[in-house]
């Protein structure tokens, strides 16, 4: 079971992807803002929208962990530099975001147990 940083400003859609995450069989961790350094995640879906989440989509691509973006707004510069694994544009199919999560942790996955095998 993978832990799933949830990074989204509006209470019902915040409930709607906790919900996809569950139902993938993963944890998922509400972001209540600050640093998330001390927060041990294997992936996040952010909305990029704001200053906080983008801060932790950077402070968590700086430690590799894949970052899934959902938007109203098509991607920015600034959200593509981050090379996050998906961005979404909503509304979007509920599908594509298990895909996309699904994708992201199975390349986390195969990365950290190559890592693991190498040592």
């Amino acid at each position: 079971m993978a832990r799933v940083l949830i990074c989204e400003p509006h209470d019902d859609i915040s409930a709607l992807l906790e919900l996809v995450v569950r139902r993938l069989g993963h944890e998922p961790v509400a972001f209540l803002g600050g640093d998330v350094d001390h927060i041990g995640v294997d992936a996040a879906v952010i909305e990029p929208g704001e200053a906080s989440a983008l801060q932790a989509a950077r402070s968590l691509r700086a430690r590799n962990v894949p970052v899934l973006f959902t938007s109203i707004y098509p991607p920015d510069a600034e959200a593509l530099e981050l090379e996050p694994a998906a961005y979404l544009v909503k509304p979007f199919p509920l599908y594509a975001l298990e895909r996309e999560l699904e994708a992201a942790l199975s390349l986390t996955l195969a990365r950290d147990a190559a890592a693991v095998a190498a040592l």
